[in-house]
């Protein structure tokens, strides 16, 4: 079930129409945002009408040479590295280039979702994203879905884990 809070009247993309297709392939509730790029996290929050934390970064994490998943981390965290490399095994991971992230997942940096992407990487999700709402990028600039994360786990077969530590706020 699909709800749209549209806001610009703008065309839509490719990496979103793949997005909103995967995310109606899966049947799950969700309500798709377009407010246009933003400035700030606490801005997104406001037009999408969720709390900063409820907002979910999803990073591309490269394990090894052609290996990658993605790591679902909310807003107000971010990912503590010992964990992840504790709870994945290996002694070495790193986030990859823009260009490399776009050709392994068909989204821009800043667009990228696990849903639609052009390869079903793993999805480790961080043990705070289930058991409350969140909102993902939806595939383009200023486009969001907002899905229950239990949903999202669920359909996604995340590994569920610890693998963030709250944000250091801005000095």
């Amino acid at each position: 079930m699909t709800n749209d809070a549209e806001r610009p009247p703008t065309q839509r993309t490719e990496g979103e129409e793949r997005a909103r297709a995967a995310l109606a392939a899966y049947g799950i509730e969700h309500t798709i945002t377009r407010h246009g790029r933003v400035g700030s996290l606490a801005e997104a929050a406001a037009l999408r009408g969720v709390e900063p934390g409820d907002i979910v970064k999803t990073l591309v994490v490269r394990r090894g040479e052609g290996d990658f998943l993605f790591v679902l981390v909310p807003g107000d965290r971010e990912i503590s590295w010992p964990k992840l490399r504790a709870h994945l095994g290996v002694n070495r991971i790193s986030m990859p280039d823009a260009a490399t992230a776009r050709d392994v997942t068909g989204y821009e940096r800043g667009t990228i979702t696990p849903f639609g992407s052009t390869t079903a990487w793993p999805v480790l999700a961080d043990a705070t994203v289930p058991g409350r709402r969140v909102s993902m990028g939806a595939g383009a600039h200023g486009v969001a879905v907002t899905v229950d994360g239990d949903d999202a786990c669920r359909v996604l077969a995340a590994d569920v884990a610890d693998v963030t530590d709250p944000a250091t706020p801005p000095t």
